[in-house]
């Protein structure tokens, strides 16, 4: 007993960073079933698994968009600080005036910005276009084929099964440790209870032997065989009381509470125990296809397999439509606002068809790669499955083990009772030692305490066994 809950130490230090503030001032009574509903629902890592679903929901969604029509629309404003200029053949113009205003327009503009001008001879420099424009396109796009679209679309919705099957997994975690804390907890009390009714027996026991040693009818060693007894006791009393406190904290953190939140439990640890005896479950045969682990495990292997998908996809064309429109508008001077800038729409339709040809053996090298890892992944899965027979085995066994322990220890614990009030008897009619007396209860001590352990053992096994096989409350 002692040393299952001295384990609660070691656990409590390593989840404690899991607990927030909720409402400590607020008072909670919880039967095992009751802690269990309100741990599905409100415990921290319960909640991040249900986030986790929303999370895969909208991913799925994501993908699922990226197939459908997109619409992009982009405004551009450019002003050059200074035109570039083009140099056109002298023969393309006929010697006109107007070629001749073209030359001393630029030529004079030179002079004034003080820009030194060496036009090469038979060219003419020109500047194209006004010094400020707005361009305003929008753009209506459809992708047609995409091999990787396919496969991720399927990828989401696997994606979306394993975060499901990650919550259901959770789920059985959280139940199994609300069950296994639930229990902790009332052993605590019991054992509490246990030392509190021998120290009073033993006070009793001392107070009459001290009085018979003062009248000089025993020996000063039987006083101080019960004393150290009673010392002992009021030692594991103290001690039971601390870790009672820290087994309803760990309680606290599973259901989702503040670790210091006042609560209580209303089950009884013998009751809660026979009603967790159930002989069916050893008879069952159960299905380890139907357990989660075994699920996560060919949700692994289904996701490699649309990873090899994805790499052969790559391989193939992907076609895209496209139509936009766009309006244009022009000025040497920033009057876009004005109600008579004059504006130059356009629009265009078309399709885009990229054709994958050579890759220098990059995608067939990812492909293998992706073979590889789909192979591990049903090498994993074949373990798993061999894995979880084990531990269906190997829970069985523990949980009959511990319904016939509970049987043996409760008998036990009967005789043990027995042995010690006959020993008390012939102690105060003088047949027997104090030495007898300290052994017999010595042994009534330690078969209460095996007793509590076997009717915890009976209920954390069954919650193993229920945790293994997928059953849920």
């Amino acid at each position: 007993m002692r040393k299952q809950l001295v384990l609660f130490l070691g656990f409590i230090t390593s989840i404690s960073s899991f607990a927030q503030v909720e409402n400590p001032e607020e008072s909670y009574s919880f039967s095992l079933e009751e802690a269990i509903n309100f741990a599905l629902e409100h415990n921290r890592m319960i909640r991040n698994a249900s986030l986790d679903i929303e999370a895969a929901e909208k991913q799925k969604w994501e993908t699922t968009a990226t197939g459908l029509p997109q619409i992009n629309a982009n405004i551009d404003y450019q002003r050059w600080l200074k035109q570039q200029v083009q140099l056109l053949p002298a023969a393309a113009f006929d010697n006109t005036q107007s070629t001749i205003d073209v030359v001393e327009t630029y030529f004079d503009g030179a002079v004034r910005n003080s820009t030194p001008v060496n036009v090469p001879q038979g060219f003419i420099p020109v500047r194209f276009g006004t010094k400020q424009n707005v361009n305003a396109t929008a753009t209506l796009s459809q992708l047609i084929f995409d091999g990787s679209y396919l496969v991720g679309l399927q990828s989401a919705k696997v994606y979306l099964q394993i975060s499901q099957n990650a919550k259901l997994k959770t789920d059985l975690e959280v139940k199994q440790a609300v069950i296994n804390a639930y229990g902790n907890v009332l052993l605590a009390e019991e054992s509490m209870a246990i030392f509190e009714k021998n120290i009073e027996v033993i006070e009793k026991n001392l107070n009459e032997t001290q009085k018979i040693y003062e009248n000089g009818l025993t020996e000063e060693e039987n006083v101080e065989q019960l004393q150290i007894t009673l010392s002992g006791l009021q030692s594991n009393l103290n001690n039971t009381e601390r870790l009672h406190k820290i087994a309803y904290q760990m309680l606290n953190i599973h259901l989702g509470l503040d670790v210091n939140t006042d609560t209580s439990v209303t089950d009884d640890l013998e009751a809660l125990a026979v009603q967790n005896i159930n002989n069916n479950l050893l008879e069952t045969d159960f299905n380890v296809e139907n357990t989660i682990d075994y699920q996560i495990a060919e949700n692994d292997k289904i996701s490699k397999e649309l990873l090899v998908k994805l790499e052969k996809s790559k391989a193939l064309p992907s076609l895209t439509a496209f139509v936009n429109g766009a309006y244009m508008g022009n000025s040497d001077e920033f009057t876009f606002l004005d109600r008579d800038q004059q504006w130059f729409g356009s629009s265009l339709l078309g399709v885009s068809l990229n054709i994958p040809i050579f890759s220098s053996m990059q995608r067939h090298a990812a492909t293998q790669r992706a073979k590889i890892n789909l192979e591990k992944a049903e090498n994993n899965l074949t373990e798993t499955q061999q894995q979880l027979k084990l531990q269906i085995e190997n829970a069985k066994s523990n949980y009959q083990f511990a319904i016939e322990d509970y049987e043996i220890k409760k008998e036990n614990l009967s005789l043990a009772e027995r042995i010690e009030q006959k020993n008390q008897t012939k102690f105060f009619e003088g047949i027997s030692t104090s030495f007898d007396l300290r052994q017999a209860q010595t042994q009534l001590y330690t078969a209460q305490q095996e007793f509590l352990q076997a009717m915890l053992d009976v209920i954390t096994a069954k919650a193993e066994l229920e945790k293994v096989t997928n059953q849920t409350i």
